[in-house]
């Protein structure tokens, strides 16, 4: 299989911290530093958050600002895709970087279980940040927890909501929510490959001491890949990840084991249908 795979680094995410793992990025500075360390090792998406002094997470656009010009500056070409993940902020406070012009955001599309709560993505919430990024010419990355929420990509495709066609990407693992199980994972593949055409790209990200093993599912099935210390913050059992960078490295053997190769940011772009870095 030749087909180039992108590999996509969540740096940061909303729940890890520096007692969790001192390599978790939370300033500004840290982040583009980590990024850009994933960068030179393969990936082509940095998936951002921002948090506030104190590590707990935010909704900030002069942070995401500040982010995006370091990214920008340090990594040519890099794919930058904000997060509207509802752990950093509640309602339209969610969406409120978007007017920054990233590349790309995550756009969840539904409502679901997660560990200890539930994640609310209301209707009228989930339009209002569609069109947000439809107004400022921003692709969304659809993270679907569950199988409805790929159907509810499909119609607000079908609405006009999402301009672009979709690209999914399926999070396993998470307690309560989609289970990280090979037999859930083929199908959810065949869905995407059903509803957008069996060229439509897509994405799979696995949750803790799944990260590895769909990252291995996605670069065998023709997908890409998404690694990073939101998702996951260690090698092994034993072993806390040093760096982004290293779990980026893990991917890139991953897609190379498959017979792949890791995309270029270009690469990237054009398969996502992106401007020109």
């Amino acid at each position: 299989m030749s087909e180039p795979a992108i590999i996509c680094v969540a740096i940061t995410g909303s729940v890890p911290r520096k007692s969790d793992n001192p390599a978790v990025p939370i300033t500004v500075a840290e982040q583009v530093e980590s990024a850009q360390a994933a960068f030179e090792a393969g990936a082509a998406i940095c998936h951002a958050h921002v948090r506030n002094d104190d590590e707990s997470p935010s909704s900030d656009p002069e942070r995401f600002a500040a982010l995006k010009e370091g990214l920008e500056r340090h990594c040519p070409g890099m794919i930058v895709q904000f997060s509207t993940g509802g752990r950093s902020g509640a309602g339209r406070a969610r969406g409120a970087m978007l007017p920054l012009g990233p590349d790309m955001a995550s756009l969840s599309v539904g409502s679901n279980n997660f560990p200890t709560r539930v994640y609310e993505n209301p209707p009228d919430l989930v339009d209002w940040l569609a069109a947000e990024m439809r107004a400022h010419a921003i692709k969304p990355e659809i993270e679907a927890f569950d199988l409805s929420h790929i159907y509810q990509a499909r119609a607000l495709h079908a609405q006009g909501a999402i301009l672009d066609l979709p690209y999914v990407q399926f999070v396993m693992g998470v307690k309560n929510a989609m289970p990280a199980e090979a037999r859930v994972f083929d199908f959810y593949v065949e869905t995407v490959r059903e509803l957008f055409g069996p060229d439509a790209p897509w994405c799979a990200a696995g949750i803790g001491r799944h990260q590895a093993e769909v990252n291995r599912w996605a670069a065998e099935a023709g997908g890409h890949l998404r690694t990073g210390l939101e998702d996951n913050i260690r090698l092994d059992r034993d072993t806390l990840a040093p760096s982004n960078a290293a779990l980026v490295e893990r991917a890139a053997r991953i897609v190379e084991e498959a017979g792949r190769r890791v995309a270029t940011p270009a690469e990237a772009r054009a398969i996502l249908g992106l401007r020109a870095g």
